[in-house]
């Protein structure tokens, strides 16, 4: 399949990468890797877009290592790629203008934590399955779950959420401050770690959800929150996808304090049912967490119960030994990995928008009817307490007929959702994959308030070229 390429920069000038390869190993020696495996693998997307592997991957371990590769790629206007984990789903890594890939994985220190602040430094190397084993003697946790074990720095570059952002919020509400290697090579602190502040620009959320076209982010400050005392979770059963959506929307509305609300529609529970052997009705479905104290959380467990009632919902299936709600939260964050099994030789096209609540229903139904009447296999699940889902059309690569339908289906997805005043991404970021709807989405002018601040901060283009804006 064809790479989709949206950017409008000039191509790679070999002679300048030559040079900036030659001067990183002199600089960094084996840290240096231009083998055809490991750029491929750092160009590796979880997605349908063509692998666009970088010129060479320099392995940093230090500030002053980013520093130092970021130095050098300014000198000869050879681009940046910071990469993580890789398990991003809008094509951020690849290098379709070539370049260096940056691995910050090395960088993977907790420098410091603050139990009496709820606050944390680390490296953007650290995952979060990482940080909260770290911070589970101390009895705290950090509670922003996308649901794979990503890096931090990346759930920071892309502005991820998850499953528990209806109580928690996403990764903008919970960075209090970052250390930036700006692409001159200059090293700016974005914040202090007060809770707030109202001193000048908010340079910590400029970075925030930028996608790496800023900046190298070298170090974070995160907000922890205290482990609860009680944890409850439970699944309920639905007639119907509507049903489902309606009993989410009045939990949120009536002010229960849920941790986490997920729906899956039938075609996903039964991907789960196969692969993690998770014994559940092939019906919609909604899987919940409650947080708290004792009484407070059997107080909105049985609020919860109520409305499931007023909206067809079946009885309320309860997990409250620790290893039943591993088991249940594993199965959702196994979703992934149970669609690709659903149908072998596919390729599972991951694709997410967000609503206002209130159009959820209405959104996820239409969206529904739109699968069938398409001829996909496209399971659909999301943590609708905050209005956003994902569906994973399976497509068939070698037939052009499928991979045009499930594109005019992602298309019609987004435009349905920036009709209903939504957005083309609640948790994806735009990557190379959803910049042609960032202008439906703001306008032109909001758009060219975005491309004034990459020209100000990056006027050579060298920052992960080809991402979020293209150049003008």
């Amino acid at each position: 399949m064809e790479a989709r390429n949206l950017a409008s920069e000039d191509k790679r000038n070999p002679v300048a990468v030559k040079i900036a390869i030659a001067t990183l190993l002199s600089k960094f020696g084996n840290k240096v890797v231009t083998s055809e495996a490991v750029r491929r693998q750092h160009a590796h997307t979880e997605t349908w877009y063509a692998n666009e592997p970088p010129d060479a991957v320099v392995y940093v371990a230090s500030t002053e290592d980013v520093q130092g590769v970021v130095s050098v790629c300014a000198e000869h206007r050879v681009p940046i790629i910071p990469f993580g984990s890789g398990t991003s789903f809008e094509g951020h890594v690849n290098a379709p203008f070539g370049g260096i890939s940056i691995d910050l994985m090395g960088m993977d220190r907790v420098i410091a934590v603050h139990p009496e602040d709820l606050d944390c430094v680390i490296q953007p190397g650290v995952t979060r399955k990482q940080l909260n084993e770290y911070l589970r003697d101390q009895g705290l946790f950090f509670p922003v779950d996308p649901g794979s074990n990503a890096s931090l720095g990346g759930m920071v570059a892309t502005r991820a959420s998850g499953t528990t952002a209806i109580r928690y919020g996403t990764m903008k509400d919970n960075v209090l401050a970052l250390k930036v290697v700006l692409p001159s090579g200059e090293v700016i602190t974005t914040s202090r770690r007060a809770r707030k502040s109202s001193a000048g620009y908010d340079l910590t959320r400029l970075f925030v959800g930028s996608e790496g076209t800023l900046g190298v982010i070298t170090e974070i400050t995160l907000k922890l929150h205290g482990i609860p005392e009680a944890v409850s979770s439970g699944v309920c059963a639905f007639p119907t996808i509507a049903d489902a959506c309606n009993a989410a929307i009045t939990t949120i509305q009536s002010g229960i304090p849920v941790a986490r609300i997920e729906l899956l529609d039938e075609v996903q529970v039964r991907a789960c049912y196969s692969y993690s052997k998770l014994k559940l009705p092939e019906m919609p479905l909604l899987f919940l967490e409650f947080n708290g104290s004792a009484p407070s959380v059997a107080e909105q467990s049985r609020r919860f119960g109520e409305i499931a009632n007023e909206h067809s919902g079946g009885s309320f299936e309860w997990a409250t030994k620790p290893e039943d709600r591993t088991r249940l939260w594993q199965a959702r964050h196994d979703v992934f990995h149970a669609i690709k099994a659903l149908r072998p030789g596919a390729e599972p096209v991951v694709t997410d928008v967000c609503l206002p609540i209130s159009r959820l229903a209405e959104c996820v139904s239409e969206t529904k009817r739109d699968i069938e009447d398409s001829g996909l296999t496209a399971p659909l699940f999301g943590h609708v307490g905050d209005g956003n889902f994902h569906t994973v059309p399976l497509v068939m690569i070698k037939d052009k007929g499928e991979v045009a339908r499930a594109e005019a289906f992602i298309d019609r997805l987004v435009k349905r959702s920036l009709t209903m005043e939504g957005t083309c991404s609640g948790e994806h970021g735009i990557g190379q994959g959803k910049m042609k709807y960032l202008e439906a989405e703001y306008g032109s002018a909001a758009i060219d308030v975005m491309c004034a601040i990459k020209i100000a901060l990056d006027p050579q283009g060298i920052m992960n070229p080809g991402k979020i804006v293209p150049r003008r």
